[in-house]
This record gives C-alpha cells, sequence and structure tokens, in this order.
C-alpha cells in the first residue's frame, strides 16, 4: 500500500521530560480520509504540529510520499489547525489573494479553491461577519491554494452547527476523488465514522490501536476499549 505519510517512531518532549508523544508510528494512506482519535490532551495536536513544521521531534522521523520530510513539503501539505488564519477585514477573495502573492501562486487559483468550498457566492462580504462554519471554509480554502496532495484538518467541527457539520462532511468526502489525502483529528466519533476509511486512536501519547474502519464497526466500543487498556 503506498502511503500519503509516515511517521517513525516520532515523539515530543516538554518541559521536566514530559513525553506528549511517545513512539508514534503512523501510516496515512494515498487516496483516503484517516481519522486521528483520541482523548483531549492525547497528543493528537502535538503530533499534527511536528507534521506541519510547527514543532521539531525531539525524536523519530517523519516520511512525505516515501522520502524524509523537509521543508519544501510542506507545498504539498494544506493544514487548519487551531483558528483558521483570517483577516476578518478582507473578504474571502481578498484573504487569499495575501496568500496567493505571499507564494507566486496563480490568480485563477483563487476562483477554484473558492468554488471547492462553496464559498463563490460571498461577494463583499467581510470574513469578520463570516459564520463559524464559513470561516472554517474559508480556512480549508487558503490550505488547498497550494494544491496539496495532503489536507490536515485538527478539530474541523468545533463549534459547527448541525448544518454546518453535515455540509463539512460532504467537502472532506468529496477530497480523495480529486486526489487528496485527508487527515481528520478529531475526538467526535460520530462524525469521524461517517468520514473516515482508516482510523488511528491515540491515547496517553502512544498509537494505541491503527486499522481499516468497516461500516459495520462499532467505533465507539472501539475507542473506548482502547482508551481502557491504554489506561491500565
Amino acid at each position: 500500500m503506498a502511503y500519503a505519510l509516515e511517521t517513525q517512531g516520532l515523539t515530543k518532549v516538554f518541559g521536566q521530560g514530559q513525553k506528549a508523544v511517545d513512539q508514534v508510528s503512523l501510516h496515512i494512506p494515498e487516496g483516503g480520509v484517516y481519522g486521528l482519535l483520541g482523548p483531549n490532551g492525547a497528543g493528537k495536536s502535538t503530533t499534527l504540529k511536528m507534521v506541519t513544521g510547527m514543532l521539531r521531534p525531539n525524536g523519530g522521523s517523519i516520511l512525505v510520499d516515501g522520502h524524509p520530510w523537509s521543508r519544501t513539503d510542506l507545498y504539498q501539505i494544506g493544514s487548519l489547525i487551531e483558528q483558521p488564519p483570517i483577516y476578518p477585514n478582507l473578504t474571502a477573495r481578498q484573504n487569499l489573494r495575501v496568500r496567493t502573492t505571499l507564494f507566486g501562486l496563480p490568480e485563477e487559483r483563487i476562483d477554484q479553491v473558492l468554488q471547492l468550498a462553496g464559498l463563490t457566492a460571498t461577494g463583499r462580504k467581510k470574513a469578520g461577519q463570516f459564520s463559524l462554519g464559513m470561516k472554517q471554509r474559508l480556512g480549508i480554502a487558503n490550505a488547498l491554494l497550494t494544491s496539496p496532495k495532503l489536507l490536515i484538518l485538527d478539530e474541523p467541527t468545533n463549534g459547527l452547527d448541525p448544518i454546518g457539520i453535515e455540509e463539512l462532511r460532504g467537502m472532506v468526502r468529496s477530497f480523495p476523488s480529486q486526489g487528496i489525502s485527508v487527515i481528520v483529528s478529531s475526538h467526535i466519533l460520530s462524525e469521524v465514522s461517517l468520514m473516515a476509511d482508516h482510523i488511528g486512536i491515540i491515547a496517553g501519547g502512544r498509537l494505541a490501536y491503527e486499522q481499516e474502519l468497516r461500516q459495520d464497526q462499532d467505533l465507539e466500543g472501539i475507542f473506548m476499549e482502547v482508551c481502557r487498556e491504554a489506561q491500565q
């Protein structure tokens, strides 16, 4: 199986020797949606921040398309971690133009990602007036500008209403058909079960489970069992 991303023994230590991530080895298949699960504080966000270059690992390695991770690979990795990077006094188009100018990307890419994110009708409305769901979609559009092969979304449904969650779910499921592999980190099991075809569960900083997700599986039951065993 070809992997869009692998981590091998990835480790991050903070402060007085506290291991936030301990020997995590993920295998993210190409052309699918991978759900990264775990309780709050389990190490999910820290793992993704290392993959996206926001944090430096203390140990282990990261492979992108089979080769060792380097800064240039960040052009192939789009991410939305924590709050969307939005200028509230600019329109959606103007927000995206900041990034295309910074990276020397063609202007037509703005229209393409606005279409992908369902934001073509926002016109002159300032991003600060957007609903939370629209802000999330603008953050995803921003992450897609460089035409990444891998998209990383950390808790993308936080604060969204049911309609916003449903729209986001449909968007995420559409990405693999466009050649984009996706990692969705979340603690909302019901949503991950509707989006992901593979899952990994991190508990206490360690990868405690990683398998393909079948439609007939009880994800909540798997999650609770894995987390209980990790606490023993």
